[in-house]
């Protein structure tokens, strides 16, 4: 598709503080203040049949007074379907509402503000315990005394639920609309429901609001995703570490009888149903994602309906939506685009995107000139969409970002409305900042000057990176900076290319591509590029990142982004078992790298760099095949001034070039790793 970069709406952009004012404070004083009922009434043992006959579990939280009775007033209703098991939730419950342990967790947690030093990656982890995370992802105390009613629901085939477990099925999502047709006929629900959720039950939530049951209302999710393909299970073809992990968690998790169900469904002959039903599927698709890594004959590690049938059609989505995302998150590429497909006025719609990963979303939140945080913008959002109540929550945002090496700020669009596409070329003169990279080209604004071909092998320095961060959901960050803020050990094994430091800050915002031209002495090549800020101390901090084999460089051009001009600006490749392509062994070809969009900026005197390897352990797996296809191969990066190599992104400035370094300045490793 052709779009006009001017996503703007304003003539002159408007940004406002991230904390939402009197409002916030409002909205806080709603959640931690005077609660209209002083307790809550937990079943944790509710049975809903679907039309299949399959029986799901779950547990019904109301508003009750002082003795602890359930009131009979009828309130909307938040629902919470997930695959993670409601003994864990009930864990969490204990832990964070328990009256003296959750006061000593949450105080704990709160005093975790290391900013320097080695405790600053399990210091933000530690922080989402006293932010509202997991009361948006479980049980939420808080919520329900201000009335509400909430429901959490163990998705088929996990926790109590009886059933297969089908991963984001249609039949699951039909699951949902049922629970929520359920939910709305119930005595104790006004007739408006909404949804909430983190990672999986986002994408659930996102799913259910697609097929438009009436009563759903308004959503919250946080960490969904449009697109499990390109996020996370082949991204530029290749397997992530992450899928085989997680599916070994659900699985193990899954056969973790309930405490709070397991004596009655005994009791009541359901054990052994339950029971039938794990075995029936003890492993759920681990025996086939593994014969598929081996063998490439298994649907999952290619683009395929398998995939269609789980990606919800967001433009299709009437609720109201708030969606939370992160820069790093595993769903990267969503954090955005979810925003950009909703077919409905801002407002409406909401996007906030933080500078994190999957495991710390609002870890920093409810600190000044920074956002709510998440369980308050969750109260705010559902009191405006299912009670009418105008408490301004419609007017925050709509588009509330945390800038790479900058600071939060809310807006009206993204990308934001003052940037303009730009081209910087790969060029082998040295730049002076990478000696320690296998070679240190520059970042130009004309082609390289003549034909030379650049030598990149495969190395495991990937597996301390960011990419190494991003794909087991943030939790290497505790390891240090080699996992967040100096990416100086994964560049020695790049070709590396800088650009001259800005004389002011430069913002740069939305999609990117990279076309290169590269070669392979074997039938396969494996690319992975970042894209880096290089503070003047020689830092190097990972912005974005991407990857793809050879094979799949087939663009849908029916999905890509096109400037106005046709300039490229995001790439969508089929990786579809059909639409590779030959890679002939000694021949140059082109591919494009699609990135995962971004907002920074770069500081005065700070610089752009690109990073390109011949792969990233383990954020980029290779299956089987393609390893025995590219065994014994050796890549090449051709810059060639006929066929450049150029990255095309979206900026407010001017990035120059630095004069030719003098003799004194080139080193070594710049002209040994090169081969004419």
């Amino acid at each position: 598709m052709s779009v006009q970069l001017d996503y703007g709406v304003d003539e002159v952009p408007r940004y406002r503080n991230a904390d939402g004012g009197h409002q916030a404070a409002a909205w806080h004083e709603s959640v931690y203040g005077r609660k209209p009922y002083p307790r809550v009434h937990i079943t944790r043992d509710v049975t809903i049949t679907m039309t299949d006959g399959v029986q799901l579990r779950a547990t019904v939280i109301r508003p009750a007074n002082r003795l602890g009775q359930p009131t009979k007033t009828p309130f909307p209703a938040v629902l919470n379907v997930n695959p993670y098991n409601r003994a864990l939730l009930d864990g969490f419950d204990h832990l964070l509402h328990g009256p003296v342990i959750g006061r000593t967790v949450k105080a704990a947690a709160s005093k975790m503000t290391h900013e320097e030093g080695p405790l600053v990656g399990l210091a933000r982890m530690t922080r989402t315990f006293d932010r509202g995370l997991f009361d948006v992802f479980g049980v939420n105390r808080n919520l329900v005394q201000s009335g509400y009613v909430q429901i959490l629901v163990d998705v088929r085939g996990t926790g109590a639920s009886h059933g297969r477990w089908e991963i984001l099925s249609a039949r699951e999502q039909q699951d949902s609309v049922e629970v929520i047709e359920w939910i709305a006929e119930q005595s104790w629900c006004d007739g408006a429901v909404g949804m909430a959720g983190w990672s999986y039950s986002a994408i659930n939530s996102l799913q259910a609001a697609a097929l438009r049951p009436p009563a759903l209302k308004a959503i919250f999710a946080i960490e969904g995703t449009d697109d499990l393909v390109r996020d996370i299970y082949i991204t530029g073809g290749m397997p992530s570490a992450f899928i085989p992990l997680w599916l070994a968690l659900v699985n193990g998790m899954k056969w973790l009888p309930n405490p709070a169900t397991m004596l009655a469904d005994t009791l009541r002959g359901q054990q052994y149903k339950w029971l039938r039903d794990r075995l029936a599927s003890p492993a759920t698709e681990i025996p086939s994602l593994l014969w598929g890594f081996l063998t490439a004959r298994d649907h999952r590690i290619f683009d395929h309906p398998y995939f269609d049938e789980r990606s919800p059609d967001i433009g299709n989505i009437e609720a109201a939506t708030f969606t939370v995302g992160g820069w790093h998150d595993l769903f990267g590429r969503s954090a955005s685009r979810l925003y950009q497909q909703l077919n409905m006025e801002p407002g409406r719609k909401q996007m906030l995107v933080a500078n994190g990963y999957h495991l710390d979303p609002g870890c920093d939140h409810g600190r000044p000139h920074q956002p709510p945080q998440l369980d308050v913008l969750e109260r705010a959002w559902f009191d405006r969409w299912l009670k009418g109540i105008s408490n301004g929550v419609d007017d925050y945002g709509p588009v509330t970002l945390e800038q790479q090496g900058g600071d939060w700020s809310c807006g009206t669009s993204f990308p934001r409305a003052e940037v303009r596409a730009q081209r910087l070329f790969l060029t082998e003169e040295p730049s002076g900042t990478a000696p320690h990279a296998r070679h240190d080209g520059r970042l130009h604004t004309a082609p390289a000057s003549r034909r030379r071909s650049l030598r990149i092998t495969p190395d495991l320095r990937g597996m301390a990176s960011r990419d190494a961060a991003q794909v087991f959901a943030g939790l290497p960050i505790v390891f240090g900076r080699k996992f967040t803020e100096d990416a100086s050990y994964q560049e020695q094994g790049a070709l590396s290319f800088t650009s001259a430091p800005v004389t002011a800050p430069t913002q740069i915002s939305g999609q990117m591509n990279l076309r290169l031209n590269v070669s392979t002495t074997a039938h396969e090549g494996i690319w992975a590029v970042t894209v880096n800020d290089v503070a003047p101390d020689g830092t190097s901090t990972v912005l974005s990142n991407g990857a793809l084999t050879a094979s799949n460089r087939a663009l849908d051009p029916s999905r890509s982004t096109y400037a106005d001009g046709g300039t490229l600006v995001d790439a969508v490749h089929y990786l579809s078992r059909d639409r590779r392509l030959p890679v002939p062994p000694d021949e140059p070809v082109r591919i494009d790298v699609d990135l995962v969009p971004t907002d920074a900026v770069l500081k005065t005197g700070h610089r752009l760099r690109i990073d390109v390897y011949a792969a990233s352990m383990p954020r980029y797996l290779t299956i089987v095949p393609d390893l025995i296809k590219a065994r014994g191969r050796r890549q090449q990066l051709v810059l060639d001034p006929n066929k450049p190599s150029y990255l095309t992104f979206l900026t407010d400035g001017d990035l120059g070039v630095d004069p030719v370094p003098t003799a004194s300045q080139l080193h070594p490793m710049s002209t040994l790793s090169a081969v004419d």
